[in-house]
């Protein structure tokens, strides 16, 4: 116990990067979850090294921080890989929601498939699927019952739904309908009552007959004020932009006594899932820090972090100003098996 103590008090102080532990493989845009009682992350899902339609993994993993090791967890129960897919943690119990499919022809397919992993039994509970299919959407938990899925991709096009799962009656509702452009891999968390939704992906229509569709990162920030009474009503505004141009699958977190929201990393340049943008272009990973403050109503830029990333569906708070980034992409679309711990700190 002593030894346990030690190792997560030398990390939670801002310890060396090689005393956190490594994923058994490499994974990317994979859906991340922290149980907090047992220090232990979750990873479910996401993409393989070598970025093709035969490397969508169903695979799971969970990192004990305080042991510094990690472990392979069944998979995922139907064995269907998927990629942005999103979890939360209510309890003793991870909630997966959705992802995509993706088939040897590129054809993608949103799973409504929802589960509760129990971290004790490490056992999969299939819950009510989701009214509307989603992936790459954003996933916030409040009140410790409620879960929101805020817009994201389904079938063919980005949605406005907001959806609405009780963990404690495991039904779904529709919650306030998302005001923005309808966006894929934009970046979000709920801290006081308050959601804060950042950026993704929006269509770009065809200019012409002859010409596509085109994906392109949006630059646009909304909070949403949840009614204590009324949880389903969210009065939603807009917020001025974060700096610079619009990012993609960028990580974000709620930072609790510091009444905020952290984002972090991400690219500015669209793509599907191999890292080479819809441009031809390979993207280019971040290694920016942002805040939003839900008091101040201000933006706080804190100093990059140690590495740039990118294809991330989730970041970890792990108590003061550490947090944590579980795989993701590194330089050169690299798929990454480390785990990032870093402070923010201006």
């Amino acid at each position: 116990m002593k030894r346990r103590l030690c190792v997560l008090a030398l990390f939670l102080l801002g310890c060396a990067p090689d005393s956190l532990p490594e994923l058994p493989q490499a994974i990317s845009n994979n859906a991340v979850a922290y149980h907090q009682p047992t220090h232990s992350v979750y990873s479910f899902a996401g993409l393989e090294t070598d970025k093709t339609f035969k490397d969508v993994s169903a695979k799971a993993f969970v990192c004990h921080l305080d042991a510094s090791s990690c472990q392979t967890l069944p998979p995922i129960p139907d064995g269907v890989g998927r990629l942005a897919a999103t979890a939360q943690t209510i309890g003793d119990k991870i909630y997966i929601f959705g992802g995509y499919s993706v088939a040897s022809d590129g054809s993608e397919i949103s799973t409504p498939d929802v589960f509760a992993f129990d971290v004790n039994t490490r056992e999969y509970i299939r819950k009510p699927d989701m009214p509307v299919p989603v992936d790459d959407s954003v996933s916030a938990v409040y009140k410790d019952r409620y879960i929101y899925l805020v817009s994201g991709w389904h079938k063919d096009d980005n949605v406005v739904n907001v959806q609405m799962f009780d963990a404690q009656t495991d039904t779904w509702s529709p919650a306030s309908d998302w005001p923005g452009a309808p966006v894929f891999g934009h970046a979000g968390a709920i801290v006081d009552g308050v959601i804060v939704v950042c950026d993704g992906v929006h269509i770009v229509p065809p200019k012409s007959p002859a010409t596509k569709r085109t994906f392109e990162t949006l630059s646009a920030c909304w909070r949403g004020d949840i009614d204590p009474k009324t949880p389903t009503k969210i009065t939603w505004r807009k917020l001025p932009p974060l700096p610079g141009k619009g990012k993609y699958r960028m990580a974000a977190a709620a930072w609790p006594h510091k009444h905020m929201v952290v984002f972090a990393g991400g690219t500015d340049n669209a793509y599907n899932y191999n890292g080479i943008g819809y441009n031809k272009i390979p993207s280019q990973p971040s290694a920016h820090v942002w805040g939003y403050d839900v008091r101040a109503d201000q933006y706080v830029q804190f100093r990059d972090k140690p590495e740039a990333s990118m294809d991330h569906r989730a970041l970890v708070h792990l108590g003061a100003d550490r947090f944590l980034i579980v795989g993701g992409m590194g330089t050169d679309q690299q798929v990454r098996k480390r785990l990032e711990g870093f402070k923010v700190h201006k």
